[in-house]
């Protein structure tokens, strides 16, 4: 079995692999094999996985790639996750991908998903819509309406039906997955100075999304690390933070909006694995994967609540069960949807009594220095005042 570090640092390259090698040797290793992009977040994978095909997480190009038609498309002060994926597209790095889903993040998103159609008019492109009532009868039957066409399109691209058998299959496979990676950042938790921080613990949760072996192999090293305690830090969560971000927060607890947040069922690894377990083997898979999400999907800034201040107490409880001392609210710039949230969720932590700072921040502007100053100011005033 690979070492910890092995299994990081393969992730680490996974991430950084703007050119996707990896999927593309998948791809080309038998002849009608397909590849479905995919951006964060909410987006069933279960279904692409049980059609044969390879679910590609793309987060846009970070802060390695140069964004020089993306400006072209859209306003150059928006957020650069649409800009750098549309520079993916038109570079040709994403050439040999089969089809892309575009979920509803924000209008932005929304908008990307009819420019790749004109832009890539040989590929499968879906916009694919959640509901905001969860209702049942009403927010169920839509999404389950919506999971049975893209099911349908997928079968059309594979050229044979997903049966339930395949689906049951995928679903239980994705579940034992995000339990794994629940199971990562809850040993975090515990005891930060065990596992890595910042960038390398979230390169691998989000390239999990694709590759998700790598978290069954570094979650089975977990037990074997021998304790070591480093020096005493603030216990941070970032909310809606990026790799760069991240970095600033590298000896603190982080939940990164993605993988983590696609979960089908609650934080608890064991009713997390018996609720996978049932809807792999029992009823329609279609309806279960519908369900699920309304009512068992994490709170994000995508996400429409009725509810506002529920997304509020959402963090409150996940601030409580990681330990943790403080939020860092490190939103894109332009980001409507987390930048709309962000005042309800600061109200609540403030009647919480729980301490937070915001930044706002776009990957290439060469504003990451000061970001690290000021988080590092933060967390040194939540050491200090805890100790008062």
């Amino acid at each position: 079995m690979p070492t910890t570090a092995e299994i990081i640092a393969h992730a680490t390259r996974l991430f950084e692999d703007l050119n996707f090698n990896s999927a593309r040797e998948w791809k080309a290793a038998k002849p009608d094999r397909k590849v479905v992009g995919y951006m964060p977040i909410y987006v069933p994978r279960e279904i692409i996985h049980a059609g044969d095909m390879l679910p590609l997480g793309i987060v846009g190009g970070g802060d390695q790639l140069e964004v020089i038609h993306g400006d072209a498309y859209y306003q150059s002060y928006i957020c650069r996750i649409p800009r750098s994926t549309v520079e993916l597209g038109v570079s040709g790095r994403l050439d040999f991908v089969d089809g892309m889903l575009f979920p509803s993040i924000c209008d932005v998103i929304r908008n990307l998903s009819g420019m790749w159609k004109i832009m890539f008019p040989q590929v499968y492109v879906r916009y694919f819509d959640v509901p905001q009532n969860y209702r049942d009868e009403i927010g169920g039957n839509y999404y389950i309406q919506e999971l049975a066409e893209l099911r349908h399109d997928l079968e059309t691209l594979r050229g044979k039906p997903i049966t339930d058998d395949e689906l049951r299959n995928s679903i239980a496979l994705y579940d034992e997955n995000r339990r794994l990676v629940c199971e990562i950042y809850a040993f975090r938790a515990e005891q930060p100075w065990q596992a890595p921080g910042g960038r390398s613990l979230s390169d691998h949760a989000r390239r999990a999304r694709s590759f998700g072996r790598a978290a069954h192999r570094y979650a089975a090293q977990l037990p074997h690390r021998r304790p070591r305690r480093g020096a005493a830090a603030p216990r941070q969560l970032p909310h809606r933070a990026h790799r760069r971000v991240l970095r600033t927060a590298a000896a603190q607890s982080d939940q990164v909006a993605g993988t983590r947040r696609l979960l089908r069922g609650r934080q608890q690894p064991a009713s997390g694995h018996a609720l996978a377990h049932r809807r792999a083997t029992e009823g329609d898979p279609i309806r279960n994967l519908a369900l699920a999400f309304l009512r068992h999907s994490e709170s994000t800034a995508a996400k429409y609540e009725p509810d506002l201040k529920e997304k509020g107490q959402h963090l409150v409880r996940a601030v409580k069960r990681s330990n943790a001392e403080g939020v860092i609210f490190a939103c894109p710039s332009f980001c409507d949807p987390a930048l709309l949230d962000r005042p309800m969720l600061q109200h609540v932590l403030a009647e919480a009594g729980v301490s937070y700072i915001a930044f706002k921040y776009a990957e290439n502007s060469g504003q990451m220095q000061p970001i690290r100053e000021q988080a590092g100011t933060f967390a040194d005033s939540i050491k200090l005042w805890s100790e008062q």
